[in-house]
């Protein structure tokens, strides 16, 4: 009898109950401490964050395919059987062949279908879960910096900035205070890795790639939240539009996330 394998699944450490994370300043000094909620001590979750991620990606698909009739708006004919000539359907006012698949500007033999659905289902409870498992994995600088950012040694996660960067609209002084908090390489790893996409997207409207950089959460309506858009690979978000897909691109957890504290403290309703 053949012996069972055990499969393991990579884990993460919870955040312990009633652990804090400084508050930076705009100077990148610690103006303080605040109790991380209880949201950031849900277990790791990495199938359900992925799952979420390909669901939100599947339904923003448009579907698409030929008009009925492509390929087939001729006047034809077949000749039939005798002449020595392929039985295949030809022009009315000539001998080209027409319509059929093998033909040249003939309909296609089984085109992509409009009524098609690329929709991925997933349980409301489901995506819950998934997205508060994201929001935790932000909290392990392991799961961090293994997924590519960079950001100086000892730095707090999430990252919590004074109330005051939310008033700021100019990039150059929103710059400015990541490089004082020390998050400026991961600026600089994002400009400096945007390449042409390999393949026929160059073609189609995205030709570039970027790496993602920080998600940057502010309450809704903060000037940070346009000011910052300019930046490379940054993402700018209120809380209520906080999901998934933005906490983990691509379905990898561990995004570099910074919040001011008007936002943090908003975070203790989620679930």
């Amino acid at each position: 009898m053949a012996e069972k394998k055990t499969v393991r699944t990579a884990t993460k450490k919870k955040a312990p109950a009633g652990a804090s994370v400084n508050v930076y300043g705009i100077n990148g000094k610690v103006k303080g401490k605040v109790d991380l909620p209880e949201v950031f001590t849900t277990s790791f979750r990495p199938d359900l964050i992925r799952r979420a991620v390909v669901s939100a990606q599947a339904n923003r698909r448009q579907r698409y395919g030929p008009n009925r009739s492509a390929g087939m708006r001729h006047a034809t004919s077949t000749w039939g059987k005798g002449r020595g000539v392929a039985r295949v359907q030809r022009l009315s006012q000539g001998r080209k062949g027409a319509e059929s698949p093998n033909n040249v500007g003939g309909r296609r033999a089984h085109p992509p279908r409009p009524e098609h659905s690329f929709e991925k289902k997933i349980n409301t409870k489901e995506k819950r879960i998934a997205k508060a498992s994201a929001l935790a994995a932000v909290s392990s600088e392991e799961m961090v910096r293994a997924r590519g950012h960079r950001f100086k040694e000892g730095l707090t996660l999430p990252v919590v900035l004074d109330d005051k960067i939310e008033s700021m609209a100019r990039t150059q002084e929103i710059l400015s205070v990541l490089r004082s908090v020390g998050v400026e390489d991961d600026i600089i790893r994002a400009h400096d890795g945007k390449h042409i996409r390999a393949g026929r997207g160059k073609m189609r409207g995205r030709r570039y790639r970027q790496p993602k950089s920080i998600l940057i959460v502010a309450t809704e309506g903060s000037a940070v939240l346009v000011g910052a858009k300019n930046l490379p690979g940054v993402n700018t978000v209120s809380p209520r539009e906080i999901n998934t897909e933005l906490l983990a691109p691509g379905g990898d957890p561990g995004r570099l996330v910074l919040f001011t504290k008007k936002a943090f403290d908003t975070l203790g309703g989620e679930n």
